[in-house]
């Protein structure tokens, strides 16, 4: 399975957006950056659907123009004008060559979901592997309104409880993909993620200065 960043090198705050090819073409979330639509179309004729980890701002801002451009179906757990589908939590997803089961892990965002395979999670804002906070383990900002800790260390919990052993890459929706070493010699997804939620249990500011 191959995954693409279509939003590699925005110059604008952005989202990662990816781009999973395959057997079922689907883009993970859209992003900010203008003219996104268009690096997709380099990389596919057909996109078959469109999946939202969740509805902020910098997840959806070129949400129409994807959706304008391709005949692609919108998948959500959140309500959206334009879903043609909803996400609940255990439902099945089928992205490139792969299968993941969604996962609902709110507390950076009530409609958050991720998605695990075998060897893949696609996490959003829940956990990403740097992203200036720490950078080897970090979870979604909780500091915003309707956000809380509580939620999203209980979600990392049961994040952990559903992956699979066997997840060897996590693509956030902030920072770099984290690939683990297929030797074992760096950490696995698994030990990330527990970092994630350690030091979120502590109830430290993830930014002082804004919590």
């Amino acid at each position: 399975m191959e995954v693409v960043t279509v939003t590699e090198g925005a110059e604008q705050f952005t989202c990662n957006a990816y781009l999973v090819l395959g057997e079922r073409t689907v883009l993970v979330d859209v992003g900010t950056m203008s003219g996104v639509e268009d690096v997709v179309a380099e990389r596919t004729d057909e996109l078959d659907a469109v999946v939202l980890t969740h509805q902020h701002s910098d997840h959806v801002g070129e949400l129409d123009a994807v959706l304008d451009r391709f005949d692609a179906d919108l998948y959500a757990y959140g309500e959206h004008p334009r879903r043609d589908g909803t996400l609940e939590d255990g439902d099945e997803v089928v992205a490139g060559d792969e299968t993941f089961e969604v996962v609902y892990t709110p507390g950076h965002a009530a409609d958050h979901v991720s998605l695990v395979s075998d060897d893949t999670l696609f996490s959003g804002d829940v956990v990403v592997y740097n992203d200036g906070a720490y950078d080897d383990g970090s979870f979604g900002r909780t500091d915003m309104a309707g956000q809380s800790r509580e939620r999203l260390v209980k979600s990392l919990e049961t994040l952990l409880e559903r992956m699979p052993e066997t997840v060897s890459a996590m693509y956030a929706g902030h920072g770099d993909v984290y690939r683990a070493d297929p030797e074992g010699e760096e950490d696995s997804v698994r030990e990330v993620v527990e970092r994630a939620l350690s030091r979120a249990e502590q109830r430290q500011p993830k930014y002082p200065e804004s919590e």
